[in-house]
């Protein structure tokens, strides 16, 4: 990460990159440095290991900059351009003569005005669209990979050990931003759901239901554009992106949830099962929307522990993953 802070440094500048740009954007996940300059999008991986993911080195960070483009061209095959060796010799220059010391997914820039989650909040999302999205989605999941082998990812056994990961890795967090009280009856709840639902799980295998899916569908990785684009899939885990289809639309629906608009995220589910015929999504969508909030609520807590992201950047994802678990707790309750 000390290596990456200079190379961080030197691509907030215009000279790094081939094309000129008189301003250069860097907005930070907890994965990720991405840089935006007037034309096109940077995408580098932060040097982390979280153990669901690796980014440790050089080459992992490239071989999942070249996943992440495989995977998002299915999607959003106009956006996603080419994977860029960032070089240095005189000085650090994107695509440039020198060692390589870093690499970065190259994108197509488009309208931040577009992004889904802005559109909400200015009340520009209407049924129309949902349609048109839930029609995007299910070809999607209609045409995505499944296997023998993806199938295993929808077992119990698999699900089970990412509900077990969640919790282990939020262990640290609780009564931070998760209080032991909310902990401890979500795992009772998920716990007994997914004992006494076996033959739900099994019916999905049978039905095909399990595929390689986003693994990442929220309103916050979706350009209301044309045609739509879906971006940011998840690369850096399969198991995170095999999976029941009904958490790819459960982590939408879930999204419209949290922002005060359930009245979007019933019609996306009614408009979906629509298209894809899927009736018996409904029997697992409480479960898979817990799963998501959680998820969400787990990975905004990872920012208390990273040392890129100021203290007032800290207390405001400290608030929002309490607002996510309280969500959960929610869908659990339901269960």
């Amino acid at each position: 990460m000390e290596n990456q802070k200079k190379i961080v440094e030197a691509l907030l500048t215009s000279q790094a990159y081939p094309e000129n740009s008189r301003k250069i954007e860097l907005i930070q996940t907890h994965i990720s440095f991405v840089f935006l300059t007037e034309r096109f999008v940077y995408k580098v991986k932060k040097a982390v290991n979280f153990g669901f993911l690796d980014f440790s080195t050089l080459n992992k960070r490239r071989f999942f900059c070249e996943k992440e483009l495989e995977l998002n061209r299915r999607l959003c095959p106009e956006v996603y351009l080419e994977v860029v060796p960032i070089n240095m010799a005189d000085a650090l220059k994107v695509k440039g003569k020198g060692e390589t010391v870093e690499y970065a997914l190259k994108m197509k820039r488009l309208p931040q005005e577009k992004i889904m989650t802005q559109l909400i909040k200015e009340g520009k999302v209407d049924n129309k669209t949902i349609d048109e999205l839930a029609k995007t989605v299910s070809g999607f999941h209609a045409k995505a990979q499944t296997s023998s082998a993806i199938n295993e990812y929808g077992t119990i056994r698999i699900v089970k050990t990412n509900w077990d990961e969640n919790f282990s890795q939020t262990e640290k967090y609780i009564n931070q931003t998760i209080p032991e009280k909310q902990f401890k009856f979500l795992q009772t709840k998920i716990n007994s759901f997914m004992e006494k639902s076996e033959s739900l799980f099994e019916g999905r295998i049978r039905n095909g239901k399990i595929r390689d899916c986003h693994g990442d569908m929220h309103s916050g990785n979706i350009f209301i554009t044309e045609p739509i684009c879906i971006f940011d899939a998840i690369e850096f885990n399969d198991r995170f992106r095999y999976s029941d289809v009904a958490s790819d639309v459960a982590f939408l629906a879930m999204d419209l949830d949290y922002q005060q608009r359930p009245d979007l995220a019933t019609h996306f589910i009614e408009q979906y099962v629509s298209y894809s015929k899927d009736k018996e999504i409904a029997a697992l969508l409480p479960f898979y929307k817990c799963y998501r909030a959680y998820v969400r609520g787990k990975v905004i807590s990872f920012k208390l522990d990273d040392p890129n992201i100021s203290s007032e950047e800290k207390n405001a994802a400290a608030k929002e993953a309490q607002a996510y678990f309280k969500l959960a707790v929610q869908y659990a309750e339901g269960l």
